[in-house]
């Protein structure tokens, strides 16, 4: 079995198996995993590889199969599995540009010495092969490359940068041992590892995708009871203004009517004064001409007393300016009436004597004009 269907296999998809045994060098299952593990979360890692990466997976994994034929065997060998871990892979990528951009930073030493390390491995063989306690006498060619610091073994320069990008890791040296390909148990381990890291981010995912529904509904209910609110604060300075002119109209009439009063008081006082001198006199004064009478003047109201009868027979009353419309009217019957009925509940307005209903043409027309002044009884009814 290839590598490449081993990594098919353990749930790759073949795209990124290709990409993997590329970047790697064919250096084997494992290497390629290691890279998978550590590019899972890439922007793009199951797009189709390049021609020329695609032709490096091809030249480890398929021989002599042509172009053509790989990629369409790579397009239907990709299972619903991986297309599923593709699109976890894609949501968390965002998360973790970050994190890889930090760590390949702080790599960024560690594969400089790396580097220099195969170089002067490769310039001096005679002196690793001391380091690593062979003899250069013996003619046996070092088969790997070795992390002195963690003690793995990699098979190509480019698992040797990979290591020293993931692990932080400098100092490496060649060695006459074989890398050993991972055992069946460890290819399972590897895999149910995969596994629990893809579901462990699903959770998350989950956990902070209900977070934020939550968090929507808090806002979506908090912004209903300030749209209530704001009605309630409107509605309540509306009675304030109209119960504050009203108050002001009874205090105009009040002043009014007392001046009345008072030019009455004065015309009697005078009235008594002048008879009381005609009683004094002996002479009778001359006859005053008599004042013609003139007709008398209509009577200005300036409020009217409405007197409003609910369907369940109990009444209302409240005074009204003369000049209000009858709409006016309809609005404080709807915040003031108490036979519980709601407040958006239509109705119509009547009279019964004269014997009259109005219309929609008539909430525009004033009070007086309509005949409701100085007093008036209004019918309510469905």
């Amino acid at each position: 079995m290839s590598a490449l269907q081993t990594l098919v296999e353990m749930g790759f998809s073949e795209n990124s198996a290709k990409k993997a045994l590329a970047v790697t060098g064919g250096g084997g299952v494992e290497q390629a995993m290691e890279w998978l593990l550590a590019h899972a979360d890439d922007p793009g890692i199951n797009d189709p590889p390049a021609e020329d990466v695609t032709g490096a997976a091809s030249g480890h994994s398929l021989g002599s199969q042509p172009a053509a034929e790989k990629n369409e065997a790579g397009e239907k060998s990709e299972a619903g599995d991986a297309k599923m871990e593709t699109s976890d892979a894609k949501m968390e990528a965002s998360d973790a540009k970050m994190e890889a951009s930090d760590a390949k930073m702080e790599a960024s030493d560690a594969k400089m010495e790396a580097s220099d390390a195969k170089m002067e491995a490769s310039d001096a063989p005679e002196n690793k092969s001391e380091e690593t306690g062979e003899s250069s006498a013996d003619g046996e060619a070092a088969k790997s490359i070795k992390c002195d610091d963690c003690g793995k073994l990699f098979k190509t320069s480019e698992e040797v940068e990979f290591h020293a990008v993931k692990s932080g890791h400098s100092n490496f040296s060649e060695s006459t041992e074989e890398k050993k390909p991972l055992s069946e148990e460890e290819r399972e381990q590897k895999k149910r590892e995969l596994a629990e890291k893809i579901k462990q981010r699903r959770r998350e995912r989950e956990e902070i995708e209900e977070k934020e529904a939550r968090e929507r509904e808090r806002k979506r209910i908090q912004m209903g009871q300030e749209i209530a609110e704001r009605k309630r604060i409107m509605q309540e300075q509306e009675m304030i203004r109209i119960a504050e002119e009203r108050r002001r109209e009874k205090l105009e009439d009040k002043i009014a009517r007392q001046k009345i009063k008072d030019q009455i008081e004065a015309d009697k006082k005078a009235r008594k004064e002048m008879f009381a001198n005609k009683e004094a006199t002996a002479q009778p004064p001359p006859p005053k001409p008599q004042p013609v009478a003139q007709p008398a003047q209509k009577k200005e109201y300036t409020t009217t007393r409405l007197q409003i009868r609910l369907p369940s027979g109990s009444p209302l009353v409240q005074e009204f300016k003369a000049k209000e419309t009858l709409s006016a009217v309809r609005l404080w019957i709807s915040l003031n009436r108490k036979d519980g009925a709601p407040t958006d509940e239509p109705f119509n307005l009547s009279m019964s004597f004269p014997r009259k209903n109005f219309s929609d043409e008539d909430m525009d027309k004033p009070l007086d004009v309509l005949g409701l002044v100085p007093s008036a009884v209004l019918m309510i009814s469905k």
